[in-house]
């Protein structure tokens, strides 16, 4: 995402305030904004995880989930995870639904970026046999795995895992 693209500030309870870049939005302390974190299981219950592109302003290099990003100012959260799902990784997905929402608070100890946002958790099954193809300057690789997988990964070597990852597992698998 283009770090001059806005973003809509949020306050606590997840009402609209405002907006900024996505800059000013990851500069320290960090402004709280409204963000979506995507899981595609595929019809064995795999997870379809990303391992984010190593040229990233934030957690350059770390596993997340399927996608994640902003929603334009104003933007329905689902149309915009459908459209990034498209932009990322060239997936469509059934119908998104949202399972929970956080907000979290994480600074880049490589990058110096903080990320504070107001996670909307969003999951969908992936459809048909779609092959992910990945935009460079977003994912650098990607893996279906299990839930297990995923959480023992998550548990063994939290560094290589996006800090906002734990709490999106709490509303899917745990």
């Amino acid at each position: 995402m283009n770090d001059r693209a806005l973003v809509e500030l949020v306050d606590a309870e997840g009402n609209a305030v405002g907006a900024c870049t996505v800059r000013e939005a990851h500069s320290p302390p960090g402004r709280l904004h409204r963000a979506f974190s995507v899981l595609l299981f595929d019809s064995g219950g795999r997870v379809l995880m990303q391992q984010r592109a190593l040229t990233k302003s934030r957690f350059a290099g770390r596993w997340t989930n399927t996608c994640c990003s902003h929603p334009a100012p104003g933007e329905d959260v689902i149309e915009a995870a459908h459209r990034r799902l498209g932009e990322e990784l060239g997936l469509r997905a059934t119908e998104l639904r949202e399972v929970g929402r956080f907000v979290y608070r994480a600074a880049d100890p490589d990058g110096g970026a903080v990320e504070h946002e107001f996670d909307h958790v969003l999951v969908g099954e992936c459809t048909g046999r779609q092959t992910p193809m990945p935009a460079a300057g977003e994912v650098h690789g990607v893996r279906w795995m299990t839930p297990h997988e995923v959480r023992d990964g998550l548990n063994q070597d939290p560094d290589r895992h996006s800090p906002w990852l734990s709490g999106v597992l709490k509303f899917t698998f745990g």
